[in-house]
């Protein structure tokens, strides 16, 4: 059960969960601590937690819009764009939805606006959803698209060797990407006293390739 509160940075770890937006249909998703400017370089929670989402097949943005500092939603969002380009320029490539929550902070004549203004300076060109996590509103309606495009993803796959075979390849060019940017910081780490934390068992990517 991920840690929920009224403050950034409250998910620590990785967490996975099962959604079943029906019976006998499901997907997994994995929720990932908020980047920082700098996380691929190591700063904050760094790339201890970023080489799992290589093993993901759609990225989501979930971008608070009423953020308690103040901050500029879209840069939020730039800031991990940015990040996720220096760690695996394959997987900044992965499609990327924007899910903008938190609307209810928003006075109801503003939200329209708000919205209109993250995408146009993010010059976003992928879908977008709106939501209200803690209400619901809005995440039936994300989570049956995210199955139906996993589910057609998944059936290319069967149905085309070739599109099983790329898929291959892509997951092999982000695990390889992965391993060059966890060496080159381990490289940078001068000693086991610039770090106490440092464990090599962090940053171990360990990926079994199947179709």
């Amino acid at each position: 059960r991920p840690k929920v509160a009224d403050y950034p940075f409250t998910t620590l770890v990785p967490n996975l969960g099962v959604v079943a937006p029906h019976k006998y249909r499901s997907f997994v998703i994995a929720d990932v601590p908020g980047l920082v400017e700098g996380a691929a370089e190591g700063a904050g929670l760094g790339i201890r937690f970023l080489k799992h989402l290589t093993r993901t097949r759609l990225l989501l943005h979930l971008v608070d819009m009423s953020p308690p500092d103040g901050a500029n939603p879209a840069d939020n969002v730039s800031i991990i764009e940015d990040e996720l380009d220096q760690f695996s320029s394959t997987l900044w490539s992965r499609d990327r939805w924007l899910v903008l929550n938190k609307l209810d902070l928003l006075p109801e004549d503003e939200r329209e606006q708000r919205c209109a203004d993250v995408v146009e300076q993010l010059e976003w060109q992928g879908p977008v959803y709106r939501v209200c996590a803690l209400s619901g509103e809005g995440t039936k309606q994300l989570t049956h698209e995210i199955l139906e495009y996993l589910e057609a993803v998944w059936d290319e796959e069967r149905n085309n060797p070739e599109a099983a075979e790329r898929e291959l390849e892509l997951q092999r060019q982000m695990q390889q990407e992965a391993r060059d940017q966890i060496e080159s910081l381990q490289r940078r780490r001068k000693s086991d006293d610039d770090d106490d934390d440092f464990d090599d068992d962090d940053y171990d990517v360990e990926v079994i390739y199947s179709p």
